[in-house]
């Protein structure tokens, strides 16, 4: 769903640009014990081996988390130096 001006969406997880774009991957189950397994798939994609860290980012709506998503703890401090460090350099100017 695109969202105008005139039809904003309340949707908690919509990409609204280019940038990238969300789809079903695969579905998971979890088990008694809260675990659940990536697919092998999935992982050799996304170049995910055992030991990595993955930060947990989760989207809240209505008091619930509605969406979740995993990213690569070595991908994240990019993420954060990109949208942070324009920041300082104002503040420290």
């Amino acid at each position: 769903m695109k969202t105008t001006k005139k039809n904003v969406s309340t949707a908690c997880c919509e990409v609204t640009n280019a940038a990238g774009c969300c789809r079903v991957e695969s579905i998971v189950s979890v088990d008694e014990r809260g675990q659940m397994v990536l697919p092998k798939e999935i992982r050799e994609k996304a170049d995910i081996h055992a030991g990595d860290k993955l930060a947990v980012i989760s989207w809240d709506k209505g008091g619930r988390s509605c969406c979740i998503s995993l990213i690569k703890v070595d991908e994240m401090a990019g993420i954060v130096k990109d949208i942070l460090g324009p920041m300082i350099k104002d503040i420290i100017k």
